[in-house]
């Protein structure tokens, strides 16, 4: 197998799994307020689904890490089709919150043998094939790739929503049959051997991947940081990516259910711009903390603006802000995280990461949804984004430490970059001096 083809294994795999997942994005929140839950009780479903993820996070990296990554992504695929047309389910029957909740925390099982899995055989079959290019840049294109999924999908669910709330669900199970089919045939480990373990091994087999996560993870100061970025940002997002519905058809004053189709259409265009531009400025700076400080810096600025905004279209072109500089971030923060850990370890230390971000997610879903139904989704965007702007220090310190992995590649060694943030200093690992 050549670079390329893991390449364009990578970036059909991501793009029609995305595909198929962006399809309830835009109508998510709308099906569960129709389904007969108030704002909070959406968020409390919501974070169900976000708990699942952190819950299971480590037990599928284990998987993942020895039965293989494809093995785990045909498990998150399967546990998604079956979890997504219990949702149509208990909608149909009124099942009520706690049902919907239930369902929730499995849908969460199945996006945590998605995550980290993908990447690391991404990562691991381009090390095996002997790849030279850039990773970055791998990951931006990929993300552009994903965003156009996400575009496709959110105006057909937007559509099909329009006609019946039910019908992106199914719609989305019967596309993920189809990936499962065709991951199936086409996608196989690369640069990893996978291994057998037994029930009875999986308590220690766990105890062990823990331990890694924690040496090669949180204990190393790099990564926690950016796990920490992940926390904050997350903890926001999580929230900030739903909320919008209803909150935007209020603004508008019509309950148009294809406008949120739409709206979710401007988002995934503003992430792949975010990715776009990922490649243009690593041309000038130099450094990847430079690129994450500031995008950052506009995310949390944005975010308030949308709470603040009183009006349909400048609350959009915030949000559009916000998820353009998700766009930036989300490569870069990849390929920075994959610099720093092993391979054995790769898809564990990514799925450790999700669940820091997961965990935010539990907190911002919960303290905002509560804040949405006590005062207002407007509220709730401005101390949403007034909380983000903690990533802005963490981010800071991170350059400080001067890593090998904070280089974008091809930069050589002590060249300076010419969009650092200026009159702020960056903190020494050595001695906390300014450099």
């Amino acid at each position: 197998m050549t670079s390329q083809r893991v390449i364009i294994n990578y970036f059909a795999t991501a793009g029609l799994w995305t595909l198929a997942a962006a399809l309830i994005w835009g109508v998510n929140t709308l099906f569960l307020l129709d389904a007969g839950l108030d704002i909070f009780g959406v968020f409390i479903a919501n974070a169900a689904f976000t708990f699942g993820s952190v819950l299971f996070e480590i037990p599928t990296g284990v998987l993942a890490d020895t039965r293989g990554r494809r093995t785990s992504f045909l498990l998150s695929v399967a546990i998604l089709f079956a979890s997504t047309l219990a949702y149509v389910g208990v909608a149909e029957y009124g099942g009520g919150l706690i049902a919907f909740c239930l369902v929730s925390i499995v849908m969460g099982l199945g996006f945590t043998f998605y995550s980290g899995a993908v990447e690391a055989w991404l990562v691991d079959a381009l090390k095996a094939t002997d790849y030279k290019g850039s990773l970055d840049r791998v990951f931006a294109r990929g993300s552009m790739i994903v965003g156009a999924a996400m575009l496709v999908g959110a105006v057909a669910g937007g559509f099909l929503g329009g006609l019946d709330l039910s019908y992106p669900f199914i719609a989305r199970a019967a596309l993920l049959a189809v990936v499962f089919a065709l991951a199936f045939w086409g996608m196989h480990d690369v640069g990893f051997a996978p291994r057998t373990i037994q029930m009875a091994q999986l308590p220690q087999e766990i105890r062990t991947v823990a331990r890694q996560s924690i040496a090669f993870g949180w204990g190393n100061r790099s990564v926690r940081l950016l796990m920490a970025v992940s926390f904050i940002q997350f903890g926001f997002l999580s929230w900030g990516f739903y909320a919008w519905q209803p909150y935007f058809l209020e603004l508008l004053g019509r309950d148009a259910v294809w406008v949120a189709g739409v709206v979710a259409a401007l988002i995934s265009l503003s992430m792949i711009a975010g990715n776009m531009l990922v490649d243009w400025f690593s041309r000038f700076c130099g450094r990847r903390t430079t690129m994450l400080f500031w995008a950052a810096a506009i995310q949390t600025i944005a975010a308030m603006g949308v709470g603040l905004a009183g009006d349909f279209w400048i609350a959009v072109f915030c949000l559009t802000i916000v998820t353009g500089a998700m766009g930036v971030t989300g490569p870069v923060k990849q390929a920075y995280l994959h610099q720093l850990i092993p391979t054995e370890q790769r898809a564990t230390v990514i799925s450790f990461d999700s669940m820091m971000g997961s965990a935010g997610g539990i907190v911002g879903q919960t303290g905002l949804g509560f804040l949405s139904r006590a005062r207002s989704i407007s509220d709730g965007y401005v101390m949403g984004g007034l909380a983000t702007i903690f990533a802005l220090p963490v981010v800071l310190f991170l350059r400080g430490l001067g890593e090998e992995g904070d280089k974008f590649a091809g930069t050589k060694a002590g060249a300076k970059s010419t969009c650092a943030p200026q009159g702020v200093p960056a903190i020494s690992q050595m001695d906390g001096s300014a450099v």
